[in-house]
């Protein structure tokens, strides 16, 4: 069958638009709120780790309703997709009726909470989709996670793209993204229906398997590094650099990078195997993170090679980890809803890591957002949180990786 028969484009997508919202938003948000409002950093970092932890409680709820869910499961999921989108033009496109922070904490909330639903419900859908077939699971992957990572470009460049095209580029960007929004639920539509034919899992039994424990926590402390580098990118660029207009092409540059070598590790991981292709990628990305200490202000043309290596190792995480993940679910809960709804909230959870600590941190070393006279001494904190931080989780990643044993013990 031909991936358009099969429908795998309307995959991609979906996928581009749920990663739209999310990871960019991380990025964009905080700093719009900073600059726009006048919100303390460590204001947006206390709302974002508060986000997280009520996603503690919501994400398995969410996964328990979405294993549960049988008719009317397309048209519930298209509402939720509305939410998504009308949090976006209020976060973006409305100005605060109220205290900005408060305006701030609403949006958001509602916009990760749609993101959440449907995000362990689209990943949910895919282990139906593929079986246990790992080549199907790869195959979808594929599309899936280009789609992602292509929808992380356009969001991560368009607010800056449109800083020359519209007096409201934020607001343009967020209706734009909701008329997306609208397009790719129509045309996911058909693919809500009839997948779900397994008995509910729970929690307590998936997380009994020990496969699945692992690839947990190695996907807690993995992608750590990412939700560090991601929240500070703009102010590294802005503040260290002293690229200012460069942020939107080069955070295009990263994600691009990311999406371009997607199948070259996917390549990779059929003839080596998934393991050493993820370790591979992994001492690339500390080494990339390493040069980072190295730049200080001017240095755009170095710091864009970091952003293409580093881009790419991040290609090797967001499609071989899901596809792993995934795989191990058709076995041990073949409806997905429980065990994504866990596989959701590790990933938001290094975000809330990365906000809770790290603005805080930075506001504290003297760092204001869009000054032109930050101290030295919290250029030096800033280039530390960026490069040094992330360096240090990922060989913890290694070690754990290195450590693990992938194969089910059956």
């Amino acid at each position: 069958m031909s991936a358009w028969s099969e429908r795998l484009p309307s995959y991609t997508g979906y996928a581009a638009v749920l990663s739209a919202a999310g990871l960019p938003i991380y990025i964009y948000a905080p700093k719009y709120y900073a600059d726009t409002y006048g919100v303390s950093l460590t204001a947006l970092g206390a709302i974002l780790f508060g986000l997280r932890l009520f996603d503690v409680i919501q994400d398995p709820v969410l996964g328990w309703i979405s294993e549960r869910l049988r008719a009317g499961k397309a048209a519930i999921i298209s509402v939720v997709s509305i939410v998504l989108a009308l949090s976006m033009v209020g976060l973006f496109a409305v100005a605060p009726p109220t205290n900005p922070a408060v305006w701030f904490a609403l949006m958001i909330t509602g916009l990760f909470s749609a993101f959440s639903f449907l995000t362990i419900n689209f990943y949910a859908q895919g282990i139906g989709k593929a079986g246990t077939d790992p080549k199907g699971h790869v195959r979808l992957a594929a599309w899936r996670e280009t789609g992602a990572l292509l929808g992380v470009c356009i969001a991560a460049v368009a607010p800056t793209v449109l800083m020359d095209l519209s007096n409201a580029p934020f607001a343009t960007f967020a209706y734009g993204f909701a008329a997306a929004t609208v397009v790719a639920t129509l045309f996911m539509w058909p693919e809500w229906k009839g997948r779900t034919t397994q008995e509910p899992s729970e929690i307590r039994e998936i997380l009994s398997d020990k496969l699945t424990r692992r690839l947990l926590i190695l996907a807690l402390v993995n992608a750590t590094p990412l939700a560090v580098s991601s929240t500070l990118f703009l102010f590294f660029v802005e503040s260290r650099l002293g690229g200012v207009g460069w942020e939107g092409p080069l955070l295009v540059l990263f994600f691009l990078a990311a999406a371009l070598s997607s199948p070259m590790w996917s390549a990779l991981a059929r003839r080596w195997g998934e393991k050493p292709t993820l370790l591979l990628a992994m001492v690339l990305a500390v080494i990339s993170f390493g040069f980072a200490l190295t730049l200080g202000k001017g240095d755009v043309n170095q710091f864009a090679i970091i952003c293409v290596i580093s881009g790419a190792t991040i290609g090797a995480d967001l499609t071989l980890l899901p596809a792993m993940f995934a795989r191990r679910m058709a076995v041990v809960s073949p409806n997905g809803g429980q065990g994504f709804g866990l596989w959701t909230l590790v990933s938001k959870f290094t975000l809330a890591f990365a906000a809770v600590i790290l603005l805080p941190l930075l506001e504290q070393a003297g760092f204001v957002a869009g000054a032109t006279d930050v101290p030295d001494s919290a250029l030096m904190m800033l280039t530390l949180l960026y490069a040094l931080v992330p360096s240090l989780l990922k060989l913890v990643a290694i070690g754990l990786l290195v450590a693990t044993n992938l194969e089910p013990e059956e």
